[in-house]
């Protein structure tokens, strides 16, 4: 009797476990799918970004080729209007990536908008958006705490110390 209890104890709990992951992804599939209307939603603003950006989806971005420390660059980015950004898909960081060639003709390591700083390991985009999409370089994230991009060969991600000065990517919504 008491091993056909703790079984049905056991089966229970995995339930319980397997019903949050099944909830936690249905989330997550949801806050990609809200994105993903909100960049094809057209509405009566203006679809024009400012002088200097670049226009993707609904976002503006601009690439800044001033390094500053990854703070001071968000800070640079708050001023304009905009977060350091993030980036939700592929196509979208090959836009990036595309746009930082375009106006430097290389690749360099630049900041982007996500930060594990508030807890080890939880990374976050500085504008608030679901970090759901990644693209790190093999064995990372580790230690470090800011994000940059086009690391190494294959332009990948890779956390790095935030007070590393590097040029930045700002994105605004139109």
């Amino acid at each position: 009797m008491k091993l056909l209890t703790v079984s049905v104890l056991v089966c229970s709990m995995m339930a319980l476990a397997g019903a949050a992951a099944l909830q936690e992804a249905e989330k997550e599939h949801e806050a990609v799918a809200k994105i993903q209307e909100e960049e094809h939603h057209v509405d009566n603003r203006s679809t024009y970004c400012p002088d200097g950006w670049t226009k993707y989806n609904i976002r503006c971005f601009l690439f800044v080729p001033e390094a500053l420390s990854w703070a001071q660059a968000e800070k640079n980015c708050l001023s304009m209007g905009a977060h350091l950004a993030s980036v939700h898909g592929t196509e979208e960081y090959n836009q990036i990536k595309s746009m930082i060639e375009e106006k430097t003709h290389e690749y360099p390591e630049t900041w982007i908008g996500g930060s594990d700083s508030q807890e080890d390991g939880v990374w976050l985009w500085s504008d608030g958006t679901p970090f759901i999409f990644s693209y790190w370089c093999s064995g990372e994230p580790t230690t470090q705490q800011c994000l940059q991009m086009n690391y190494g060969g294959d332009k990948c991600w890779d956390d790095t110390y935030c007070a590393t000065t590097l040029p930045s990517v700002c994105a605004k919504k139109i």
